[in-house]
């Protein structure tokens, strides 16, 4: 497993660094709170 950065889909902020397991060939995105947004939004994975 290794640490990927998540970044905000409004301001491009990252925010989260979350482990996700090596090969998975799907996107990570999740919805999570965004301090510079002051606001819930989605983050979707970085590379």
């Amino acid at each position: 497993m290794r640490k990927i950065p998540l970044n905000c889909e409004v301001c491009g902020n990252r925010n989260y660094n979350v482990p996700k397991q090596e090969g998975s060939a799907t996107r990570l995105t999740l919805k999570k709170y965004c301090p510079k947004c002051n606001a819930h939004t989605i983050h979707k994975e970085s590379k």
